[in-house]
């Protein structure tokens, strides 16, 4: 099935329904983006303490692809394919402070850089052992003490995180605490790409949300549209509940209560006078998707103040909304819609990216 959105906002239509309806369209988009961008997976507390090897599941319920974060004997993080290269048998099943990584089925043994060190009963096999034999590593990035993991990833993420830091750069993140009582995760009944419209754009926020709106200056909503990464900046018309922005800043001068990041596919990092709010937006079906939200805590004091405060509150309106659309998508008589210039290019901008990587072979 190809999809087609008109790189030129003031003639495209949106994506047709069908996207969001056809399982095998859901199915595609496991291969086609997520297998070729990166994602979130936590922070180095993952491996505190005296822990050097965590397995995780890439995307649980969508991709299911077993990986593991380990620590080698060099002190260098790795992001290794959690999969046994004699038979697929999962190798580490909780987090452990071994120092090798042996398998539970035959004995084979990997050290931490997930190379194979030992395989009983194979003096016999020639050629062995073979490259395929170690395990896969993965590119990862810890940024900020955040990590990030690519299975098979197109471009430089790295160009990414730069991009940000021109604006976040003077936070101190390293000073940013997670914090349990303050993160959540929500259940929608929508398709994920929905969430991620609603997202994209504040068009909607004088209509859904109208604390959120009293915060911030609707007017002066911007967009700021980059490779593979959308910016939205809240400003407000006071500078209570706002950043004190250094000189250097490129919004020194005005009142910026938000910064709101989006990179693709999936991923927002919302910063605040606070801190920052991460969410991962995680499919599970065609009408269920799984949405993290894990807060990094700065400045407690501020939390409930400005357009930061009440997440809980503008979160449940906005599935309430994306909610409608979903059920709204599943008429005979909608196929699809266009795109406000002024108010919804990072609608139009995710929207294309998303058919440019459907429609490649």
């Amino acid at each position: 099935m190809n999809f087609f959105v008109d790189d030129d906002i003031r003639k495209a239509e949106t994506l047709p329904s069908s996207f969001y309806r056809h399982q095998s369209v859901f199915e595609e988009l496991k291969h086609k983006v997520f297998l070729k961008n990166w994602l979130w997976i936590g922070d180095q507390s993952m491996l505190a303490g005296s822990i050097k090897q965590r397995p995780i599941t890439f995307l649980e319920n969508f991709i299911d692809e077993p990986i593991l974060l380990s620590v080698d004997k060099d002190h260098e993080l790795k992001c290794l394919s959690n999969i046994c290269t004699h038979r697929a048998n999962i190798l580490v099943h909780h987090p452990d402070s071994k120092s090798k990584i042996t398998c539970g089925y035959h004995g084979r043994r990997f050290d931490l850089g997930g190379k194979m060190e030992f395989m009983p009963e194979f003096e016999e096999v020639e050629n062995f052992p073979r490259e395929c034999d170690h395990l896969k590593v993965f590119p990862l990035i810890n940024w900020q003490g955040h990590f990030f993991v690519g299975l098979s990833p197109n471009g430089d993420f790295n160009k990414i995180l730069n991009k940000m830091e021109e604006r976040i750069g003077f936070l101190p993140l390293e000073q940013f605490k997670h914090d349990s009582k303050y993160s959540k995760e929500y259940i929608v009944g929508a398709h994920w790409a929905l969430y991620c419209d609603n997202y994209l754009e504040g068009f909607h926020i004088p209509f859904v949300h109208p604390d959120l709106n009293q915060a911030l200056d609707y007017g002066e909503y911007k967009t700021e549209i980059y490779d593979h990464l959308t910016l939205q900046i809240g400003y407000s018309d006071t500078s209570k509940d706002c950043f004190v922005l250094p000189p250097n800043h490129p919004d020194y001068g005005k009142n910026v209560a938000a910064f709101y990041y989006w990179i693709f596919p999936n991923m927002m990092f919302n910063f605040y006078p606070w801190g920052l709010s991460i969410n991962i937006v995680k499919p599970i079906s065609t009408n269920k998707t799984k949405v993290q939200f894990i807060s990094y805590v700065y400045d407690e004091s501020k939390i409930n103040e400005g357009a930061g405060s009440q997440i809980d509150k503008v979160e449940r309106e906005d599935e309430f909304v994306v909610e409608n659309v979903h059920r709204g998508l599943q008429s005979t008589f909608y196929e699809r819609g266009r795109f406000s210039v002024k108010r919804e290019k990072g609608v139009h901008y995710f929207q294309w990216l998303l058919a440019k990587y459907l429609n490649e072979k």
